[in-house]
């Protein structure tokens, strides 16, 4: 599965980067405005909203459980500084997709027991699209936390984030992680459609 998380760069705004996720054939949307007001991305929100349900792909607002809440969303993605998951389920329910930010097994576990969906692990390698960075965690990093999951008996979909590009892809699929989380990597190719369908072709064959 392949996670698209907008950005906005001199190109492409992110209703346009939205936009070429879903015509690549992505179908899972992340809507990232950290630096936004909530008045700011509200409108955004409900455009893509609309794209993500015309192309039935689910849609996910980072950090705003309010919004989400507000406009019905699919779900909502919490990093570590950002409501605690048990406290956005209560707000929610359990019909939301909650998926939580993790650098260890013990982010992951935490999520997990508070009744998180799935995990958004990394970052795989430096991105300069966060500025607080957690340890980079590499392929090594990602093994040592899946084999640590299955020991534990937690079954929870973990996503590979963080500055990952096209070739990565197979080697990170081979360490168990189920998702791949994308945004530059796309959005910085010559054709973003044509890389996200290629993308999403070779996590379909792994």
């Amino acid at each position: 599965m392949v996670q698209f998380i907008s950005h906005y760069s001199e190109r492409y705004s992110y209703l346009d980067s939205i936009q070429l996720a879903l015509e690549g054939g992505c179908r899972w949307i992340q809507l990232r405005m950290k630096d936004a007001t909530d008045d700011e991305v509200r409108p955004i929100a409900v455009e893509a909203q609309k794209l993500c349900r015309a192309y039935g792909a689910k849609f996910i607002i980072d950090d705003r459980v309010a919004l989400v809440r507000e406009l019905g969303a699919d779900g909502v993605h919490l990093g570590k500084n950002d409501m605690p998951i048990r406290e956005a389920r209560q707000i929610l329910g359990p019909d939301y997709i909650i998926g939580g930010t993790a650098n260890t097994f013990e982010d992951a576990k935490a999520h997990y027991e508070a009744s998180a969906n799935y995990i958004g692990c990394g970052p795989f390698r430096f991105t300069t699209t966060k500025q607080k960075l957690a340890p980079v965690l590499g392929l090594d990093g990602y093994r040592q936390i899946i084999r640590k999951l299955r020991a534990a008996n937690i079954t929870i979909p973990v996503v590979a984030i963080g500055g990952i590009t096209k070739d990565d892809i197979p080697a990170i699929l081979q360490t168990g992680i189920t998702g791949i989380a994308l945004s530059g990597t796309v959005l910085r190719a010559d054709d973003p459609i044509a890389e996200m369908k290629h993308i999403i072709n070779i996590i379909n064959h792994e």
